[in-house]
Protein backbone atom coordinates (compact mmCIF):
# COMPACT_ATOMS: atom_id res chain seq x y z
CA UNK A 1 0.00 0.00 0.00
CA UNK A 2 1.47 3.47 -0.96
CA UNK A 3 1.82 6.28 1.23
CA UNK A 4 0.27 9.31 -0.06
CA UNK A 5 0.95 11.89 2.49
CA UNK A 6 1.69 14.93 0.90
CA UNK A 7 5.30 16.63 1.82
CA UNK A 8 5.70 19.65 3.86
CA UNK A 9 5.38 23.35 2.39
CA UNK A 10 8.73 24.64 0.92
CA UNK A 11 10.12 27.34 3.86
CA UNK A 12 8.36 30.19 3.62
CA UNK A 13 4.76 28.87 1.41
CA UNK A 14 1.64 27.94 3.01
CA UNK A 15 0.65 25.25 0.89
CA UNK A 16 2.50 22.01 -0.15
CA UNK A 17 0.07 20.72 -2.78
CA UNK A 18 -0.22 22.71 -6.66
CA UNK A 19 -3.33 20.94 -8.18
CA UNK A 20 -4.01 21.67 -11.32
CA UNK A 21 -6.85 24.18 -12.46
CA UNK A 22 -9.87 22.96 -12.51
CA UNK A 23 -10.19 23.50 -16.37
CA UNK A 24 -7.44 21.91 -17.33
CA UNK A 25 -7.77 18.48 -19.67
CA UNK A 26 -6.27 16.72 -16.99
CA UNK A 27 -5.47 16.54 -13.14
CA UNK A 28 -2.16 15.28 -11.81
CA UNK A 29 -1.92 13.78 -8.02
CA UNK A 30 0.62 13.61 -5.77
CA UNK A 31 2.10 9.79 -5.05
CA UNK A 32 5.29 8.66 -3.25
CA UNK A 33 6.53 5.85 -5.00
CA UNK A 34 9.20 5.16 -2.49
CA UNK A 35 12.21 6.23 -4.86
CA UNK A 36 12.65 9.34 -2.09
CA UNK A 37 12.15 10.74 1.38
CA UNK A 38 10.33 13.84 -0.07
CA UNK A 39 7.34 13.55 2.34
CA UNK A 40 10.31 13.55 5.39
CA UNK A 41 12.85 16.59 3.40
CA UNK A 42 11.99 20.18 3.50
CA UNK A 43 11.50 20.96 0.08
CA UNK A 44 13.80 24.28 -1.42
CA UNK A 45 11.73 27.56 -1.76
CA UNK A 46 10.76 28.61 -4.76
CA UNK A 47 10.89 31.96 -5.86
CA UNK A 48 8.29 35.01 -6.62
CA UNK A 49 7.31 35.30 -10.63
CA UNK A 50 5.61 38.00 -12.19
CA UNK A 51 3.51 38.20 -15.24
CA UNK A 52 1.94 41.64 -16.21
CA UNK A 53 -2.03 41.47 -16.83
CA UNK A 54 -2.73 44.18 -19.68
CA UNK A 55 -6.34 44.29 -18.50
CA UNK A 56 -8.90 47.09 -19.97
CA UNK A 57 -10.31 47.86 -16.82
CA UNK A 58 -9.29 47.74 -13.33
CA UNK A 59 -12.57 48.29 -11.24
CA UNK A 60 -14.70 45.38 -10.78
CA UNK A 61 -18.52 45.20 -10.02
CA UNK A 62 -20.49 43.00 -8.33
CA UNK A 63 -24.08 42.49 -7.00
CA UNK A 64 -23.41 40.61 -3.77
CA UNK A 65 -26.26 41.75 -1.32
CA UNK A 66 -23.73 40.80 1.83
CA UNK A 67 -20.72 42.90 1.22
CA UNK A 68 -20.66 46.33 1.43
CA UNK A 69 -19.42 47.60 -1.46
CA UNK A 70 -20.14 47.25 -5.40
CA UNK A 71 -17.17 47.91 -6.70
CA UNK A 72 -13.56 46.95 -6.00
CA UNK A 73 -9.54 46.69 -7.31
CA UNK A 74 -7.44 44.54 -6.88
CA UNK A 75 -3.61 45.69 -8.21
CA UNK A 76 -2.68 42.01 -8.07
CA UNK A 77 -3.84 38.28 -8.65
CA UNK A 78 -2.22 35.72 -6.64
CA UNK A 79 -0.60 36.86 -2.99
CA UNK A 80 2.88 36.29 -1.89
CA UNK A 81 1.51 36.06 2.38
CA UNK A 82 0.63 32.44 1.63
CA UNK A 83 -2.39 32.40 3.89
CA UNK A 84 -3.73 28.76 4.03
CA UNK A 85 -6.91 30.03 4.09
CA UNK A 86 -7.29 32.44 1.53
CA UNK A 87 -10.72 32.29 0.01
CA UNK A 88 -9.01 33.91 -3.56
CA UNK A 89 -6.66 30.77 -4.06
CA UNK A 90 -9.37 29.18 -6.29
CA UNK A 91 -9.60 32.04 -8.68
CA UNK A 92 -5.96 31.17 -10.32
CA UNK A 93 -7.73 28.50 -11.91
CA UNK A 94 -9.02 30.72 -14.31
CA UNK A 95 -5.62 31.38 -15.22
CA UNK A 96 -4.57 28.02 -15.95
CA UNK A 97 -2.62 28.20 -12.87
CA UNK A 98 -2.87 26.30 -9.70
CA UNK A 99 -4.96 27.29 -6.57
CA UNK A 100 -2.04 25.97 -4.02
CA UNK A 101 1.94 26.39 -4.57
CA UNK A 102 0.61 29.19 -7.70
CA UNK A 103 -1.17 30.97 -5.89
CA UNK A 104 1.67 32.44 -3.70
CA UNK A 105 4.51 32.44 -6.16
CA UNK A 106 3.05 33.24 -9.55
CA UNK A 107 1.64 36.44 -9.11
CA UNK A 108 -0.34 38.57 -11.81
CA UNK A 109 0.23 42.22 -11.56
CA UNK A 110 -1.01 45.38 -13.82
CA UNK A 111 1.45 47.74 -14.47
CA UNK A 112 -1.24 50.29 -16.21
CA UNK A 113 -3.68 50.04 -13.18
CA UNK A 114 -3.46 53.81 -12.57
CA UNK A 115 -3.59 54.72 -15.71
CA UNK A 116 -6.74 52.51 -16.70
CA UNK A 117 -8.20 53.69 -13.13
CA UNK A 118 -7.95 57.49 -14.63
CA UNK A 119 -10.12 56.47 -17.53
CA UNK A 120 -12.45 54.82 -15.76
CA UNK A 121 -13.20 57.53 -13.52
CA UNK A 122 -13.41 59.76 -16.43
CA UNK A 123 -15.77 58.29 -17.89
CA UNK A 124 -18.79 60.88 -18.39
CA UNK A 125 -21.35 57.54 -17.29
CA UNK A 126 -19.08 56.92 -14.25
CA UNK A 127 -21.50 57.80 -10.61
CA UNK A 128 -19.09 57.40 -7.59
CA UNK A 129 -19.26 55.13 -4.67
CA UNK A 130 -16.98 53.87 -2.54
CA UNK A 131 -14.03 51.70 -4.05
CA UNK A 132 -12.77 48.49 -1.80
CA UNK A 133 -9.14 48.19 -2.33
CA UNK A 134 -7.30 44.98 -2.21
CA UNK A 135 -10.37 42.69 -1.98
CA UNK A 136 -9.36 39.30 -2.87
CA UNK A 137 -5.59 39.64 -2.71
CA UNK A 138 -3.30 41.89 -0.69
CA UNK A 139 -2.64 45.59 -2.10
CA UNK A 140 0.50 45.29 0.15
CA UNK A 141 1.82 42.47 -0.23
CA UNK A 142 5.53 42.03 -0.16
CA UNK A 143 6.13 42.32 -3.95
CA UNK A 144 4.33 46.03 -3.85
CA UNK A 145 7.56 47.53 -2.28
CA UNK A 146 9.19 47.37 -5.43
CA UNK A 147 6.23 47.35 -8.28
CA UNK A 148 4.73 50.68 -6.47
CA UNK A 149 1.46 50.17 -7.97
CA UNK A 150 -1.01 50.54 -5.39
CA UNK A 151 0.22 53.77 -4.26
CA UNK A 152 0.02 54.98 -7.66
CA UNK A 153 -3.62 53.68 -7.77
CA UNK A 154 -4.00 55.61 -4.73
CA UNK A 155 -2.15 58.48 -6.16
CA UNK A 156 -5.16 58.92 -8.86
CA UNK A 157 -8.21 58.78 -5.65
CA UNK A 158 -6.58 61.47 -3.90
CA UNK A 159 -6.64 63.18 -7.19
CA UNK A 160 -10.19 62.67 -7.79
CA UNK A 161 -11.07 63.05 -3.88
CA UNK A 162 -12.45 59.37 -4.31
CA UNK A 163 -13.53 57.74 -1.26
CA UNK A 164 -11.69 54.08 -1.01
CA UNK A 165 -12.04 51.47 1.63
CA UNK A 166 -9.21 49.43 2.49
CA UNK A 167 -8.47 45.67 4.17
CA UNK A 168 -5.02 44.63 3.99
CA UNK A 169 -2.43 42.57 6.92
CA UNK A 170 0.36 44.17 5.31
CA UNK A 171 3.04 46.88 6.79
CA UNK A 172 3.86 48.31 3.77
CA UNK A 173 0.84 50.67 4.00
CA UNK A 174 2.69 52.75 6.50
CA UNK A 175 4.42 53.97 3.58
CA UNK A 176 1.20 55.48 1.77
CA UNK A 177 -0.13 57.46 5.39
CA UNK A 178 0.66 60.66 3.30
CA UNK A 179 -2.21 59.72 1.04
CA UNK A 180 -4.05 58.29 3.55
CA UNK A 181 -4.37 60.56 5.88
CA UNK A 182 -5.12 63.14 3.01
CA UNK A 183 -7.95 61.27 1.97
CA UNK A 184 -9.27 60.52 5.40
CA UNK A 185 -9.14 64.46 6.26
CA UNK A 186 -12.41 64.90 3.85
CA UNK A 187 -14.04 61.79 4.62
CA UNK A 188 -12.58 59.34 2.17
CA UNK A 189 -10.67 56.45 3.86
CA UNK A 190 -11.30 53.29 6.21
CA UNK A 191 -8.84 50.85 6.48
CA UNK A 192 -9.41 47.63 7.84
CA UNK A 193 -6.19 45.55 9.40
CA UNK A 194 -6.39 41.57 9.10
CA UNK A 195 -5.54 40.18 12.44
CA UNK A 196 -6.62 36.26 12.98
CA UNK A 197 -4.65 35.38 16.00
CA UNK A 198 -1.95 36.89 18.60
CA UNK A 199 -0.12 33.44 18.63
CA UNK A 200 2.63 33.68 16.77
CA UNK A 201 3.14 29.99 16.07
CA UNK A 202 -0.33 29.71 14.74
CA UNK A 203 0.40 32.83 12.36
CA UNK A 204 3.76 31.70 11.48
CA UNK A 205 1.69 28.48 10.35
CA UNK A 206 -1.23 30.33 8.51
CA UNK A 207 0.25 33.16 7.22
CA UNK A 208 4.14 32.22 6.63
CA UNK A 209 4.85 35.64 5.16
CA UNK A 210 2.61 37.94 6.09
CA UNK A 211 3.62 40.92 9.50
CA UNK A 212 3.67 39.39 12.98
CA UNK A 213 -0.02 39.78 15.03
CA UNK A 214 2.17 42.45 17.04
CA UNK A 215 3.42 44.11 14.41
CA UNK A 216 -0.14 44.15 12.65
CA UNK A 217 -1.10 45.94 16.13
CA UNK A 218 1.26 48.83 15.28
CA UNK A 219 -0.27 49.09 11.82
CA UNK A 220 -3.33 49.67 13.87
CA UNK A 221 -1.55 52.54 16.06
CA UNK A 222 -0.08 54.58 13.15
CA UNK A 223 -3.16 55.00 11.58
CA UNK A 224 -4.96 56.29 14.48
CA UNK A 225 -2.15 58.57 14.72
CA UNK A 226 -2.14 59.70 11.41
CA UNK A 227 -5.97 60.51 11.62
CA UNK A 228 -7.25 57.48 9.48
CA UNK A 229 -10.06 55.75 10.82
CA UNK A 230 -9.15 52.02 11.34
CA UNK A 231 -10.52 48.70 12.35
CA UNK A 232 -9.74 44.94 12.78
CA UNK A 233 -11.32 42.61 10.71
CA UNK A 234 -10.75 39.21 12.37
CA UNK A 235 -10.84 37.21 9.05
CA UNK A 236 -11.11 34.36 9.20
CA UNK A 237 -12.74 33.22 12.57
CA UNK A 238 -11.88 29.42 12.13
CA UNK A 239 -14.02 27.20 15.12
CA UNK A 240 -11.84 24.70 17.12
CA UNK A 241 -8.61 26.72 15.79
CA UNK A 242 -8.93 30.35 16.63
CA UNK A 243 -12.75 31.26 17.41
CA UNK A 244 -11.27 31.47 21.16
CA UNK A 245 -9.14 34.50 20.65
CA UNK A 246 -12.06 36.65 18.99
CA UNK A 247 -12.66 38.85 22.35
CA UNK A 248 -8.49 38.89 23.07
CA UNK A 249 -7.77 39.99 19.36
CA UNK A 250 -10.25 42.83 19.94
CA UNK A 251 -9.19 43.87 23.36
CA UNK A 252 -5.58 44.11 21.73
CA UNK A 253 -6.61 46.14 18.93
CA UNK A 254 -9.14 48.37 20.62
CA UNK A 255 -6.17 49.33 22.95
CA UNK A 256 -3.82 49.92 19.78
CA UNK A 257 -6.21 52.29 18.61
CA UNK A 258 -9.12 50.23 16.59
CA UNK A 259 -12.48 51.89 16.27
CA UNK A 260 -14.26 49.31 15.00
CA UNK A 261 -14.63 45.34 14.69
CA UNK A 262 -15.61 42.43 12.63
CA UNK A 263 -14.74 39.36 11.62
CA UNK A 264 -15.91 36.28 8.58
CA UNK A 265 -16.22 33.31 9.21
CA UNK A 266 -13.80 30.87 7.19
CA UNK A 267 -14.76 30.10 3.91
CA UNK A 268 -13.41 27.24 1.78
CA UNK A 269 -14.77 27.41 -1.72
CA UNK A 270 -13.60 24.80 -4.52
CA UNK A 271 -10.41 23.38 -4.37
CA UNK A 272 -9.49 25.35 -0.83
CA UNK A 273 -11.50 22.45 0.75
CA UNK A 274 -8.65 20.17 0.34
CA UNK A 275 -5.98 22.59 0.33
CA UNK A 276 -6.80 24.10 3.85
CA UNK A 277 -7.69 20.23 4.82
CA UNK A 278 -4.28 18.88 3.89
CA UNK A 279 -2.82 22.04 5.50
CA UNK A 280 -4.83 21.22 8.92
CA UNK A 281 -3.93 17.21 8.36
CA UNK A 282 0.02 18.58 8.23
CA UNK A 283 0.26 21.10 10.96
CA UNK A 284 -2.67 20.15 14.09
CA UNK A 285 -3.34 16.85 12.96
CA UNK A 286 -4.69 15.83 16.14
CA UNK A 287 -7.38 18.78 15.91
CA UNK A 288 -7.88 18.44 12.07
CA UNK A 289 -11.12 16.52 11.76
CA UNK A 290 -12.95 18.11 15.31
CA UNK A 291 -12.35 21.87 13.18
CA UNK A 292 -13.31 20.75 10.09
CA UNK A 293 -16.40 18.72 11.57
CA UNK A 294 -16.87 21.71 13.47
CA UNK A 295 -17.44 23.96 10.36
CA UNK A 296 -19.87 21.46 8.69
CA UNK A 297 -21.86 22.72 11.79
CA UNK A 298 -21.79 25.85 10.70
CA UNK A 299 -22.05 25.52 7.12
CA UNK A 300 -25.15 23.11 7.15
CA UNK A 301 -23.31 19.76 6.82
CA UNK A 302 -20.84 20.96 4.10
CA UNK A 303 -17.25 22.61 4.01
CA UNK A 304 -18.58 25.51 2.49
CA UNK A 305 -21.78 27.07 1.99
CA UNK A 306 -22.04 30.29 -0.87
CA UNK A 307 -25.50 31.52 0.13
CA UNK A 308 -26.18 34.86 0.49
CA UNK A 309 -26.57 35.77 4.15
CA UNK A 310 -24.97 32.47 5.21
CA UNK A 311 -21.62 32.91 4.24
CA UNK A 312 -19.47 35.19 5.82
CA UNK A 313 -21.18 34.36 9.26
CA UNK A 314 -22.88 31.00 8.91
CA UNK A 315 -25.66 29.47 10.66
CA UNK A 316 -27.31 28.02 13.67
CA UNK A 317 -26.31 28.04 17.26
CA UNK A 318 -22.40 28.45 17.51
CA UNK A 319 -22.86 31.24 14.55
CA UNK A 320 -25.38 32.93 16.86
CA UNK A 321 -23.32 32.57 19.27
CA UNK A 322 -20.22 34.17 17.28
CA UNK A 323 -22.33 36.82 16.38
CA UNK A 324 -23.60 37.21 20.14
CA UNK A 325 -19.96 37.43 21.71
CA UNK A 326 -18.74 40.39 19.10
CA UNK A 327 -21.67 42.45 19.89
CA UNK A 328 -20.58 42.07 23.97
CA UNK A 329 -17.03 42.91 23.36
CA UNK A 330 -17.69 45.80 21.10
CA UNK A 331 -19.95 47.22 23.40
CA UNK A 332 -17.64 46.58 26.71
CA UNK A 333 -14.76 48.40 24.26
CA UNK A 334 -16.92 50.88 22.41
CA UNK A 335 -16.29 49.51 19.01
CA UNK A 336 -18.54 49.91 16.12
CA UNK A 337 -20.67 52.98 17.77
CA UNK A 338 -20.71 55.11 15.17
CA UNK A 339 -21.78 53.81 11.34
CA UNK A 340 -18.72 55.72 9.21
CA UNK A 341 -20.67 56.58 5.27
CA UNK A 342 -17.44 57.15 3.08
CA UNK A 343 -18.08 61.10 1.49
CA UNK A 344 -18.87 60.82 -2.37
CA UNK A 345 -19.78 64.29 -2.62
CA UNK A 346 -16.32 65.48 -2.77
CA UNK A 347 -15.34 63.42 -6.46
CA UNK A 348 -14.36 65.17 -8.94
CA UNK A 349 -13.23 63.23 -12.69
CA UNK A 350 -9.68 63.23 -13.42
CA UNK A 351 -8.83 65.76 -16.31
CA UNK A 352 -7.40 64.57 -19.52
CA UNK A 353 -4.29 65.35 -21.00
CA UNK A 354 -4.17 67.88 -23.60
CA UNK A 355 -2.11 70.03 -26.08
CA UNK A 356 -4.09 73.32 -24.63
CA UNK A 357 -2.80 75.05 -22.32
CA UNK A 358 -4.81 76.50 -18.99
CA UNK A 359 -6.19 79.87 -19.64
CA UNK A 360 -5.23 80.71 -15.88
Amino acid sequence: MSDTKTPPPPRGRGSALKPDSRFAEWQREHFDDGWDDAAETQPSAPATTLTEDKARSVITFNRSPDVPFDRSINPYRGCEHGCSYCFARPSHAYLGLSPGLDFETRLIWKPDAAARLREELARPGYRCAPIALGVNTDAWQPVERRLGVTRAILEVLVETRHPVSIVTKGVLIERDLDLLANLAADGLAQVMISITTLDNALARRMEPRAPTPARRLEMVAQLQQAGVPVGVLMAPLIPALNDHELERVLEAASAAGAQMAGYVLLRLPRELRALFSDWLQTHYPERSAHVLNRLRELRGGELNNAEFGKRMRGEGVIADLYAQRLRNIARRLGLNRLRRELDCSHFRPPRQPSPQMDLF
